[in-house]
């Protein structure tokens, strides 16, 4: 398997390539494998009983060619990066009253579903540079989750070391904390006030990412989701979930997901063109751009991105859809490389009538605002005395207009992916009128010292990353050897 850019400009690289690049390549594309694999009827019937990880066995090697990592390597590394979890099946679903389904993807240590595609790629990372005796930095923007799954991921690895970047005063309490009190020193955490998730992207990528000659003196890499290898690993939580819910192999399932940069549907998506009978939901709070999008080709930016209870989906700009654009345009390079120089230059584009047929036939959307949220988290306890984070709550409420006021409705399996715990967000919970789940682990962060370098705004913020980055390696051109 070899990859290319949805914009052009590059093809044939490596998965290890892609894995160390720093997501955006020259020409502002994003990394795609060149084919897409697929599964044929008999061998989903044949994966139809596999656990969770014994899925990602068989779907990550059709990604990475033999030559790379041998199969039995990546067997081995999947089983050390699932070791970390504490629920042995690392995945389970809850079936719940009138056909609510939810796949609860969030039992990794930092109790979000990134754990799952972020404790493989630490291990991908690791494989490489271990043999190479390399050192790289990841750079990393979080809107929530990502900061804490990815430092879990990479914290005390001897050949990595990761710079986050986080918007403080925009995440829950509990999610800067499993951030700031990570002590190691391979990890560094910035915290920006004053800035957006979506403006911390803008920093990164105009001052890191586009520095072609700064990120490959640097060494830099970023395991954001628009690194490959976390979309790669997702493409499990659909299949996984489709078997889960299926009456039967080739029954069409809607997976309901809550989306906020678009990576994670962008494995749903993937699973599909690989032949798994899906149709998908991009569920999103009150930051529409790709309710916008789906419902009438509107793909514009708005004025300004809106605090919600929802923060992981706080994005204006989800950086992945050119990859869903690429699939659905039969991987039409000039196309996307069009449609993104207009975002890029005039903060829009709109769609034809041809692409949204295309998109539409798989892809549909639904938005919900903060009330939603916060009634959809009461009517889920009262009914099951079953606690949903505030991303989840929006996916349960596309799955309740379903079941609850569509009394013609077609009998659709249907499954929520649920991409948080609710421990996470006690703050969301006593707003609906709930008591809020902890962990013991939760309550120790709260007393645990914590470690982070503080900026207002974003005019600084660039050239503090810039001088973080400069002192990392020149710390690792003075280690002795």
């Amino acid at each position: 398997m070899k990859y290319c850019s949805t914009r052009g400009g590059i093809s044939g690289w490596s998965f290890e390539q892609a894995l160390f690049s720093t997501g955006i390549v020259q020409g502002g594309g994003l990394l795609m494998p060149e084919s897409i694999p697929c599964v044929s009827h008999d061998t989903l019937q044949q994966w139809k009983n596999l656990s969770y990880p014994e899925l990602c066995k068989e779907i990550v090697p059709l990604f990475i060619s033999e030559e790379e990592i041998p199969k039995e390597d990546i067997s081995k590394l999947l089983d050390r990066a699932f070791a970390k979890f504490p629920l042995k099946e690392v995945v389970k679903v809850a079936k719940l009253k009138e056909g609510l389904n939810i796949a609860e993807l969030w039992h990794g240590k930092t109790l979000a579903f990134k754990d799952l595609a972020l404790s493989c790629v630490g291990q991908f990372l690791e494989f490489f540079l271990s043999k190479q005796k390399r050192h790289v930095t990841i750079v990393v923007a979080t809107s929530g989750d990502t900061g804490s799954s990815a430092i879990e991921a990479i914290r005390g690895l001897e050949w990595v070391d990761i710079i986050v970047l986080l918007p403080k005063g925009r995440i829950s309490n509990i999610q800067e904390l499993m951030m700031t009190t990570v002590l190691d020193d391979n990890v560094h955490v910035i915290a920006a006030e004053d800035v957006t998730s979506d403006g911390l992207d803008d920093v990164l990528i105009g001052t890191i990412y586009n520095d072609e000659e700064f990120k490959i003196k640097h060494n830099l890499c970023t395991i954001n989701s628009i690194n490959w290898a976390r979309v790669m690993v997702q493409i499990a939580h659909y299949f996984y979930s489709y078997f889960q819910v299926c009456k039967s192999v080739g029954q069409t399932v809607e997976i309901v997901v809550p989306t906020g940069a678009a990576g994670n549907i962008t494995a749903g998506c993937i699973a599909k063109f690989m032949g798994l009978p899906i149709k998908l939901v991009a569920v999103v709070n009150k930051n529409d751009i790709i309710f916008r999008t789906l419902e009438n080709g509107d793909h514009s930016l708005a004025e300004s991105v809106i605090p919600s209870l929802a923060p992981a989906m706080d994005i204006q700009s989800p950086y992945n859809f050119q990859r869903i654009l690429w699939l659905f345009s039969a991987m039409d390079t000039e196309f996307v490389d069009k449609l993104m120089k207009l975002f890029e230059n005039e903060r829009k584009f709109e769609l034809s009538s041809e692409i949204m047929k295309k998109l539409n036939a798989v892809l549909s959307s639904y938005k919900l605002n903060d009330d939603g949220i916060l009634q959809t988290m009461k009517t889920c306890w009262h009914d099951n005395q079953y606690l949903v984070c505030p991303h989840t709550a929006i996916a349960v409420s596309y799955v309740y207009g379903k079941t609850k006021h569509s009394t013609n409705e077609e009998a659709v399996p249907r499954i929520c992916l649920a991409t948080a715990s609710p421990a996470k967000f006690p703050e969301a919970v006593l707003e609906a009128g709930l008591t809020p789940q902890t962990t013991p682990a939760v309550e120790a962060l709260l007393t645990m010292q914590t470690k982070s370098i503080h900026v207002k705004g974003a005019d600084d913020l660039g050239r503090v990353v810039r001088n973080k980055i400069e002192s990392i390696t020149s710390k690792v051109k003075n280690k002795p050897v």
